[in-house]
């Protein structure tokens, strides 16, 4: 189901109070283009929808993580094209997928919730090797979320150990960094890890109510973020995406919104709120956004869909 509509939100912007740079001069307003998915067991239906990434084919991955699928899109129709993996315990199958990211080589890397395991497919989407498993050594995982690459290195979040896990592209051990707590450089329940262009790390801190940044060696560098539900605030951080601009667009679960920072933590604007029509949401979870167009795809997860948005043409999003 692909629906699109002229609904525009214009989103509050606070610069005195909250110090955001001059250079960020307009009201920024986003559109919504689309919305795809539905509830259900089909070809393009979801039951939880969790993270996203690209194919080198014009194409959004999606993870269905009740279902076992990863599906796939159409990223500028919203059209079904195909999805893989699937319930069971076979070497292409998936139990709860949730992390999914793509390397430069186009293998689809694929991280497992409840198995540990991490799959990896080709960019047909046939299994190519698994590695990792579920536990709590160096190495093993328990409870991945949200991954990305960087460099030749795969960084998985867990938020069972709270920690950051480090592989090479092989399946390799590397290291970890993190570990349970409220002090810089610790976590509790990471859910995302998202490089910006810089190769900052950028991790979405749930239970700590913040985003915490990295370097690619796991370095702590700043922080920013307490909870709450006014501008700047956060409640229970999840998806973590970055426009063209280093700009990070941040989902939050207990409020229900998107909110946009500079790469600084300096707060921009925010749009979305509870329910289910056009730029609401419920149990929002990762989002992608696609530097070259500014389109923003978002996990409604408790719709049971993809909406998806832009910035107008009003915006000013640079810094």
């Amino acid at each position: 189901m692909i629906r699109a509509e002229g609904f525009k939100i214009a989103a509050a912007l606070v610069v005195a109070t909250l110090g955001v740079s001059p250079a960020v001069a307009a009201e920024p307003m986003f559109e919504h283009v689309m919305t795809f998915g539905s509830t259900g067991e089909g070809e393009g239906q979801f039951q939880y929808v969790e993270d996203f990434d690209f194919d080198g084919n014009g194409n959004i991955l999606v993870t269905d993580a009740a279902h076992g699928w990863v599906q796939v899109f159409n990223k500028t129709t919203g059209a079904f094209v195909t999805r893989f993996g699937g319930k069971g315990y076979d070497d292409a199958n998936l139990t709860k997928p949730e992390g999914i990211s793509v390397a430069p080589d186009g293998r689809i890397f694929v991280a497992d919730y409840d198995t540990g395991e991490v799959k990896i497919y080709d960019a047909s989407y046939n299994w190519l090797q698994t590695f990792s498993e579920y536990g709590t050594a160096p190495g093993q995982n328990f409870k991945s979320e949200f991954t990305d690459i960087r460099d030749g290195r795969y960084y998985m979040p867990e938020v069972g150990s709270h920690r950051i896990n480090v592989f090479d592209l092989n399946g390799e051990f590397l290291f970890l960094f993190g570990g349970s707590g409220t002090g810089p450089g610790q976590l509790n329940n990471p859910e995302s890890a998202k490089f910006n262009s810089e190769g900052k790390l950028y991790v979405a801190d749930l239970k700590n109510d913040r985003i915490q940044v990295f370097d690619a060696d796991g370095k702590f560098l700043f922080m920013w973020g307490e909870t709450g539900s006014a501008p700047g605030q956060l409640k229970a951080p999840a998806g973590i995406g970055f426009d063209k601009h280093d700009n990070v667009y941040v989902s939050e679960i207990g409020n229900d919104r998107i909110q946009v920072f500079t790469k600084n933590g300096e707060y921009i604007t925010s749009f979305g709120n509870t329910g289910d029509g056009v730029m609401e949401f419920g149990n929002i979870h990762g989002l992608k956004v696609d530097a070259e167009t500014g389109w923003v795809y978002v996990a409604d997860t408790a719709n049971n869909r993809v909406q998806v948005f832009k910035p107008t043409a009003s915006a000013a999003l640079t810094n």
